[in-house]
């Protein structure tokens, strides 16, 4: 073997190697050395949890005294589609006055998988094909139409002026 195909194989089973190599992206809020930060309830408020964690992920859908503060770490690897490999939810709780009540952390296993329903609402009547909505509208002009005998537009309907 002449050294400059042992270099094009070489130099392809490392193309073929870094294409196994997983991509792991981290999308939502970035935890400091992967600790959870410290959060005393009674003490905290939201104007702190503000200055030391900043904007939480979401706030609660019906009640915005619930903050999430969402962290995901998602793996590529080669043309497969993605998959979550870590996931913290911290969420924290507030009551009227702005004082953290209680804070839970939640991770990947606490979640359940949610299957969506693709059926369709029927819509009354019946459908239409192209073609008969694009002729649907033939011989179905007014008469008074190419007479001149109709109401002006925009004239609310009143009678015609003369001139």
């Amino acid at each position: 073997m002449t050294p400059t195909r042992f270099a094009a194989a070489i130099a392809l089973c490392a193309a073929g190697l870094a294409a196994c190599t997983p991509t792991l992206r981290n999308h939502g809020y970035a935890y400091v050395n992967g600790e959870t930060p410290v959060i005393t309830p009674g003490q905290d408020t939201q104007s702190s949890l503000l200055s030391r964690l900043g904007n939480p992920s979401t706030v609660g859908v019906f009640e915005d005294s619930t903050w999430y503060y969402i962290s995901t770490t998602r793996e590529t690897l080669a043309y497969q589609l993605p998959q979550t490999r870590e996931r913290r939810i911290l969420a924290v709780e507030f009551d009227e006055a702005g004082m953290v009540t209680a804070v839970e952390e939640y991770g990947l296993d606490d979640g359940r998988r949610v299957n969506l329903v693709r059926r369709e609402t029927p819509t009354r009547g019946r459908e239409l094909t192209f073609l008969e909505q694009v002729l649907g509208n033939i011989g179905r002009l007014p008469a008074g139409s190419f007479t001149g005998e109709e109401n002006l537009p925009g004239g609310a309907g009143g009678p015609r002026r003369d001139d």
